[in-house]
């Protein structure tokens, strides 16, 4: 049994509930013949830039199963050769980071549920850890797959106030920053930053740095703050970070579907294009990225940018 890390003080994890068995079972089952490899077979030549990529069609479901020829990759506006392409379920390494700010005391219960809902739909090759934030930013403490562990650590999980959302993201990427493979920050609050040390752009910087996706759940809210009833918006800032990076943002009227989005998350992860290609100059410049599709009525999401080092590139595989 780990225990659960935060700044300045460690309490120890309570016994971890037990996740819903007939799901748990169905996901390891779907998992067995998802997962294919720890990490994508590549076959491309020195460096490469790959981008992670969620392709939708005009309803927003999620599109499996496309081929190389219907994606198009623009580097600073010119086509490229797309020497990378893999369509099968990958493995994530992932933050799943909570607000538990006084804000949010009416509904912590429902959001434990619905991230729950992620948690459970993990498949065998994932790992996770969970967090939370307010005035002190807690972690579980170890990246693990163990689901029930997960549960469990949400437990212990303290509130507080006020919010430190960018220290709590920027401090996620922290934990994922040696990883391989795809790294994500799952990121919910139902209010603005109002506390930290690290603002928006330090954060985006380290998450492009360290080429690790950032998934944002916002929630507008109602919450007594001592004198009146107020409503609170998500940080405007989260959907900036997603767009950057490659994730994806929602903005939540009702707690009723806290549920619903932590799944789709999970969904979307299990369902990302890995996409690459030989840069043709390492200029030391950062440059503009964007996906195209081919197909009418579909749209791609991926990261907007790379530093075009060598340092910063993946080498082949």
């Amino acid at each position: 049994m780990h225990s659960l890390l935060t700044s300045g003080w460690v309490t120890r994890r309570a016994t971890a509930r037990l996740a819903m068995a007939a799901l748990l079972v169905g996901t390891v089952a779907a998992g067995s013949s998802l997962v294919r490899a720890q990490q994508p077979t590549f076959r491309s030549g020195t460096q490469f830039v790959p981008l992670f990529t969620t392709v939708l069609d005009a309803q927003g479901r999620l599109v499996p199963d496309l081929d190389r020829d219907q994606f198009t990759i623009l580097d600073n506006g010119k086509p490229q050769n797309i020497s990378v392409f893999e369509n099968e379920t990958q493995p994530f390494t992932a933050v799943v980071m909570l607000d538990f700010s006084a804000s949010m005391t009416a509904n912590l219960d429902r959001l434990k549920q619905a991230t729950e809902q992620f948690l459970i739909r993990m498949l065998p090759a994932d790992k996770a850890q969970v967090g939370a934030f307010s005035d002190k930013i807690q972690f579980s403490g170890t990246f693990t797959s163990d689901r029930d562990d997960l549960i469990g650590a949400l437990g212990d999980l303290q509130y507080g106030n006020p919010t430190r959302l960018f220290d709590a993201i920027y401090e996620s990427i922290d934990l994922l920053a040696d990883h391989e493979g795809r790294k994500v920050v799952v990121a919910f609050t139902d209010g603005d930053d109002t506390a930290s040390r690290r603002g928006l752009g330090g954060t985006l910087d380290y998450a492009r740095e360290k080429e690790v996706m950032i998934y944002s759940i916002g929630l507008q809210s109602e919450f007594f703050n001592g004198a009146r009833v107020v409503r609170s918006s998500p940080d405007r800032g989260l959907k900036k970070l997603s767009e950057e990076t490659g994730g994806g943002y929602f903005e939540l009227k009702k707690s009723d579907d806290l549920g619903p989005t932590f799944t789709r998350v999970v969904q979307e992860l299990h369902s990302l294009y890995t996409i690459g290609f030989n840069p043709t100059a390492l200029d030391g410049k950062e440059h503009k990225l964007d996906v195209k599709m081919k197909q009418p009525g579909m749209t791609a999401r991926a990261r907007r940018s790379y530093l075009a080092t060598a340092e910063r590139l993946s080498g082949s595989k």
